[in-house]
């Protein structure tokens, strides 16, 4: 009997034991930046946190291995990042350049591979060039802001003098995009700051080294742990490439190439088939993100059906069709904006300089591949798909006119002013009434003229004097 009550005292214990044991566990959410910084990447930034969120999760933990990307993109994931309530740590795995050493700035704890870099943080377009100094402005509050976020100490010397000293200088952080800035001791003028790992555990830019996750976590004093990694479905990897800005102009060019090759095509057909996937492949992506509202796309919609009352129903071009281009392009560059209604606060003017750069591109580049493309597919000697457009051409020596053939019969016949030709204005012959010009000044209503010659679709006619003779 005593020894069946030791057992079972004993399986309690151990039972209370294993629900301490799992108490004491940390959860430990991780999220993978490995590549260049791009919109999917903060798509993915978000969903992360939010599964971290609702998970309470103790740990946020990024590995990072870039080169950076867009700055709109990285500046949204640094203010996620600075907003967590949960602790968020890094683990740069050999790189964390640009947009890269942004991210790592607003962590709570930075962790180096031996051998790793962070900074070169400077503004540059896609050949490499760096941008103006108004990006470079931008750029250099947001990573000293950065750093001012994690505060400083304030500290009183024994000559009562006080010494304020950050956790990440904020001087430090600037030297990382203007190679102007000069740190004493660090940064010489001429070149941009990049620090090793050991750089960087000196100046308080990383708080150690490590070799893989364990040892991160073990410095940071995570022995027992449960590690959840964030991995995207297909679908948001198919949304993310469908967002990136250089996918968003391609698409923009297809909708514009489709809409011109349609017009030069008899009735509907492929064209337009490859303009409308194109036009759902661009705004579907983006209405998931949030980032497309309803009225966006319905602009965009009725921007297209303007255009096409313009040019099929309307003669020439005016009000319908300004309006209507008008339209499509306000609804391309708001749906790439993160907007509601016209309620742009928060809205970053970088992001919105990104978005129109992208619509402006992707029309102007459609455009010009399509006048290319037209005379390469549609010729009628080699074009591949020459027999889809019209090349007759009716010549007026093989008797095609282009005009009413009947007003011809009209010339040296006499009629009547129906209202005053200041040249133009309106006569009557035989009943009809028709526009005429004059060829000899005013000419008051009422009296009497003979059709010249007709131009253009255009009657003259000149004055008949008084007692002369028609024919």
């Amino acid at each position: 009997m005593k020894l069946k009550r030791f057992w079972i005292l004993l399986l309690v214990v151990a039972t209370f034991a294993a629900f301490a044991q799992e108490a004491n566990k940390k959860l430990v959410y991780k999220l993978d930046i490995k590549k260049e910084i791009t919109p999917a990447t903060r798509r993915q930034v978000s969903q992360a946190f939010a599964a971290a969120d609702s998970l309470k999760a103790d740990v946020f933990l990024i590995h990072m291995n870039t080169y950076g990307g867009t700055v709109v993109d990285a500046d949204s994931i640094r203010t996620r990042i600075l907003q967590s309530k949960i602790p968020v740590y890094v683990f740069i795995d050999n790189n964390a350049a640009s947009a890269g050493a942004l991210i790592s700035i607003a962590c709570d704890g930075i962790y180096m591979r031996p051998g790793g870099s962070i900074g070169a943080a400077t503004v540059v377009n896609q050949t490499g060039q760096a941008m103006p100094d108004k990006y470079q402005s931008y750029m250099r509050s947001t990573m000293r802001a950065t750093a001012e976020a994690h505060g400083k100490d304030t500290i009183v010397t024994a000559d009562n003098d006080t010494i304020y000293k950050w956790f990440r200088d904020p001087q430090i952080a600037e030297a990382m995009v203007d190679q102007r800035i000069f740190v004493e001791g660090i940064s010489d003028t001429g070149k941009v700051l990049t620090f090793t790992p050991m750089e960087a555990m000196q100046n308080g830019f990383c708080e150690g080294t490590a070799e893989n996750i364990d040892e991160v976590l073990a410095q940071v004093g995570i022995v027992d742990y449960e590690l959840i990694e964030y991995t995207p479905s297909f679908i948001e990897k198919i949304i993310g490439f469908l967002v990136h800005p250089m996918i968003s102009g391609l698409l923009i060019m297809a909708i514009v190439g489709g809409i011109y090759f349609e017009m030069q095509t008899p009735g509907i057909g492929f064209p337009l088939g490859i303009a409308i996937l194109a036009a759902v492949l661009y705004f579907a992506p983006l209405y998931l993100e949030g980032l497309a509202a309803h009225w966006e796309i319905a602009l965009f919609i009725v921007g297209v059906i303007l255009v096409a009352v313009e040019i099929f129903v309307i003669p020439g071009f005016g009000i319908a069709g300004i309006l209507g281009v008008s339209f499509m392009f306000i609804g391309l560059v708001l749906s790439l904006i993160d907007n509601v209604h016209f309620d742009f606060e928060g809205v970053q003017m970088r992001g919105v300089g990104v978005a129109v750069t992208t619509v402006v591109f992707g029309i102007f580049g459609g455009f010009i591949l399509s006048l290319y493309l037209g005379k390469r597919l549609f010729t009628a000697s080699s074009g591949p798909f020459k027999n889809m457009a019209l090349h007759t051409v009716q010549q007026v020596d093989e008797g095609y006119v282009s005009v009413d053939t009947s007003l011809f019969r009209l010339i040296g016949k006499t009629g009547v002013t129906q209202t005053v030709l200041r040249p133009g204005g309106k006569i009557i012959i035989d009943g009809d009434v028709y526009d005429a010009v004059s060829e000899t000044g005013f000419i008051e209503k009422g009296e009497t003229v003979v059709v010249t010659r007709m131009e253009s679709v255009q009657l003259f006619v000149e004055l008949v004097e008084e007692g002369a003779q028609s024919f």
